[in-house]
């Protein structure tokens, strides 16, 4: 039984604040093969790390992430919110002088992935519904493109695909960069659909990504889809009965948000 790779859920995110360099960092030295972000774009178009459609649950800013430009949101605190920050410099990712963490942007991660030994598979994960529609698919392709990453480049050390609950989105995204992995993120099922059909799901995604709870659920979900040509990554695998679930049912990649656990449990 092959075992499957370990993606760190908006980073070592049990730890440390989601979506901080601090949490990515520390899922990279946790053995994670590779990292999970959420995009939103600003109102001045950049594309930034950040789960919620409202600034208020993880940083000391309110209102949506959409309405504000880039500058508005580095001048937010990111980091406070989560309790391992207290008396933490958040291993020197807090901006010099303030001890607190900014807004981090695809393009940051982006850089500082690169900087690492280890190769590294990034999931992004593009957020709907959003006032600003396809320009986030168009502005990821952009910038993937601008990176050299939005090719099939089997040396490459940094290999993105990007996700997303939207069907339209993730077509969107085939139709820009066909050579980008895409991920069709699913928390229900078609009602009716029973488990010989399940393999036959109207996915043009070669990997689909089903929640833990849809998996225990319907545990003929994942065999059906990889008998079907699709892999199969679990969102979000945190429990050590969960991880024992999802491996015996042979998926492909597990999400979570513990990564140096999961690693640990998988040997």
């Amino acid at each position: 039984m092959s075992v499957p790779l370990v993606f760190a859920h908006r980073g070592a995110s049990a730890e440390l604040p989601e979506h901080t360099l601090a949490a990515y960092l520390r899922a990279l030295e946790a053995g994670a093969d590779g990292l999970e972000c959420d995009v939103r774009m600003t109102r001045d178009g950049h594309l930034v790390c950040v789960h919620d459609r409202r600034l208020d649950r993880t940083s000391n800013g309110r209102g949506p992430v959409s309405r504000r430009t880039l500058a508005e949101l580095a001048e937010l605190d990111f980091g406070s919110w989560h309790a391992a920050t207290r008396g933490s410099d958040l291993d020197g990712a807090a901006r010099p002088g303030t001890g607190t963490v900014g807004v981090l942007t695809l393009n940051q991660l982006l850089d500082h992935i690169d900087g690492v030994r280890q190769p590294v598979r990034l999931l992004v994960e593009t957020k709907h519904p959003t006032r600003h529609g396809g320009a986030v698919e168009r502005s990821l392709r952009e910038l993937l493109a601008r990176r050299g990453l939005h090719r099939a480049r089997p040396d490459a050390r940094v290999r993105v695909s990007v996700m997303s609950f939207s069907p339209l989105a993730v077509r969107r995204m085939r139709a820009l960069a066909p050579a980008v992995p895409t991920v069709q993120l699913l928390d229900l099922l078609p009602s009716g659909l029973t488990p010989p059909g399940l393999g036959r799901l109207p996915v043009a995604a070669p990997v689909v990504g089903p929640s833990v709870e849809l998996l225990r659920a319907r545990p003929g979900l994942a065999p059906a889809l990889r008998a079907a040509g699709k892999r199969v990554y679990v969102w979000t695998v945190n429990e050590p009965d969960d991880i024992d679930l999802a491996v015996s049912l042979g998926v492909d990649g597990l999400i979570t948000d513990r990564p140096a656990e999961v690693r640990e449990r998988l040997g």
